[in-house]
């Protein structure tokens, strides 16, 4: 049986690096590519692929948020998640999203068939740095963890505070995401109230740690 993927990243040189590790692998074929989340939902959904790999941080409509829409319209399609983070927010937000696996960028290639091959299969797959880091929080005395910006957040707030971040004006969000810009002006209001941050750089800080953008 021959593995349908589909590659989503938004650096076009890394995704031909990615497909030429999976196609010189038997029982592996690219069957489409994105660079943004939203186009990784339209290739889906035309596609059909076994599995997405899927960047965690891109422009537009980042890793978590496509992997939570990808999960609840395609429940059958599996995700593994590529990320240059190790931070276990950026994988506690990856997995509670849907995906079955996480994968640094800076990993070996077998990391990543392994972690396909598992997907496919039902299983979960971490890269061994991320299970070593895992396992050194959770053998350290606990600490309450503060809410991440997806419990906090819902999914337009995030996508404006993402925007937000990235230099974006009111009016040009309010283009971007087809709001009024009313509307934009409510969700910033909000978003600086339930984050207690009031300032565009602090609000970007924010954004920035909690993986909703990487200002690449």
């Amino acid at each position: 049986m021959t593995l349908r993927v589909v590659l989503v990243d938004d650096h076009r040189m890394l995704r031909e690096g990615l497909r030429r590790i999976l196609e010189d692998s038997d029982g592996i074929q690219v069957v489409g590519e994105a660079g943004d989340g939203a186009a990784a939902l339209a290739a889906v959904a035309t596609l059909r692929p076994d599995v997405v790999v899927m960047d965690v941080g891109m422009a537009g409509m980042n890793g978590v948020d496509a992997t939570q829409r990808l999960r609840k319209d395609h429940p059958n399609v599996r995700v593994v998640a590529l990320s240059t983070h190790t931070d276990k927010r950026y994988v506690r937000n990856m997995i509670r999203a849907g995906a079955s696996a996480y994968v640094l960028k800076e990993a070996a290639s077998d990391d990543l068939l392994r972690a396909v091959a598992a997907a496919a299969e039902g299983r979960h797959f971490l890269s061994p740095q991320i299970t070593g880091f895992l396992l050194e929080s959770w053998i350290a005395p606990p600490a309450a963890d503060t809410p991440t910006a997806y419990e906090l957040l819902g999914p337009r707030e995030r996508e404006v505070l993402k925007l937000l971040a990235e230099g974006k004006t009111s009016k040009e969000i309010g283009a971007r995401m087809g709001l009024a810009l009313k509307t934009v002006e409510s969700h910033r209001r909000r978003i600086s109230t339930k984050l207690g941050l009031h300032s565009i750089a602090t609000l970007t800080k924010y954004a920035v740690r909690e993986g909703l953008t990487t200002l690449e």
